[in-house]
């Protein structure tokens, strides 16, 4: 199957010139690039806003059960587009294998991006209980400086002093924009770096393991899907989270199953092109991307479900922030 209907990070095959895919001349971003960077940055600003109408709009108390139908509803997704041929799961599929996913091999190779995959959903999820929309997206910018230090350390990775700097311009928005915090919770941003971290780990390892293990976006959602949905399962059950949602009083809403229904939609769809912009692109322009979509998360967010007081310093944070994501992808698309 070299020609699925959906596309995914495949690599060219051998003698194939990308050169005429580029943006344009010396650009170091393709247009598949480019795309995949923009389905990213669509899907990444509502599944924010969905999650957060769950939890907060209609209060419900279990982050782990959200992020298990999101992640069951994902492999079920796989496993009917896998069957009818409408995707592969490798670069070497063909139309005659349809009844192989994935050898068992190839599934513990992907374990330390599952084990990365889980913590990354389950922290994420919390984080976005734990503070008000606008200063999430301020505190989650500095992700970017983690996935340097972390892609530095598991791929030798280097970046020019153009974008260093950037990042830099980045970091002293979202600091600025933090002092003066006038929400302030110690606990809510402490998880919020803690989701961080996990994001730096998680994408880093994307990076890595989609090069090694021979898997497209498909695979390795996939490996993630069959490896991490038992023990997320398992783990719900023990803390009483199902138990809760079974007595959850909105469960039959119609607006909360709405929610839920576009939840898990949305997260299938930002988990391939997560998936996608990280192995065309890189895990840094990928954080980026978290950055840029930002702008409109904050004002969506700042319209639906308010929690942020005015404050100038704030608004000038988040200014430098969106002007260092700005230099980023300008840089980025140059090839400088």
């Amino acid at each position: 199957m070299r020609n699925p209907v959906l596309p995914v990070s495949d690599p060219p095959l051998a003698g194939e010139n990308d050169t005429d895919d580029r943006l344009f001349k010396g650009s170091a971003m393709t247009k598949r690039g480019a795309y995949a960077a923009l389905s990213y940055m669509s899907c990444a600003v509502m599944l924010v806003l969905f999650n957060k109408a769950a939890l907060s709009s209609y209060d419900f108390p279990c982050v782990n059960i959200i992020t298990l139908f999101q992640m069951v509803s994902s492999t079920l997704f796989l496993y009917t587009l896998r069957r009818k041929k409408i995707i592969s799961f490798t670069a070497g599929d063909s139309d005659n294998n349809v009844s192989a996913f994935v050898p068992l091999k190839t599934l513990f190779h992907t374990l330390p991006l599952s084990v990365a995959y889980l913590l990354y959903m389950l922290v994420t999820m919390a984080s976005v209980r734990g503070v008000n929309v606008p200063m999430y997206t301020t505190l989650r910018r500095t992700t970017v400086a983690f996935t340097m230090v972390i892609e530095y350390m598991l791929t030798g990775q280097r970046y020019t002093r153009s974008i260093i700097g950037s990042v830099g311009v980045i970091l002293f928005g979202a600091f600025f924009a933090g002092a003066r915090d006038l929400s302030f919770d110690f606990y809510g941003y402490g998880v919020v770096f803690l989701a961080n971290i996990t994001t730096a780990v998680y994408l880093a390892t994307i990076s890595r393991t989609g090069k090694s293990s021979g898997l497209n976006s498909f695979g390795l959602m996939w490996c993630n899907g069959i490896i991490c949905g038992p023990i997320l399962m398992i783990w719900t059950y023990v803390c009483g989270d199902l138990e809760r949602t079974i007595n959850f009083p909105h469960l039959f809403s119609p607006g909360f199953m709405v929610v839920l229904l576009s939840s898990c939609v949305l997260a299938f769809f930002l988990n391939y092109c997560i998936f996608l912009n990280t192995t065309l692109n890189s895990a840094v322009t990928q954080t980026i991307c978290g950055n840029m979509k930002d702008v409109f998360t904050v004002g969506l967010g700042w319209m639906f479900f308010g929690g942020l007081p005015f404050d100038l310093m704030n608004v000038i944070g988040q200014l430098f922030g969106f002007f260092g994501s700005g230099l980023y992808a300008y840089y980025k698309i140059i090839g400088r």
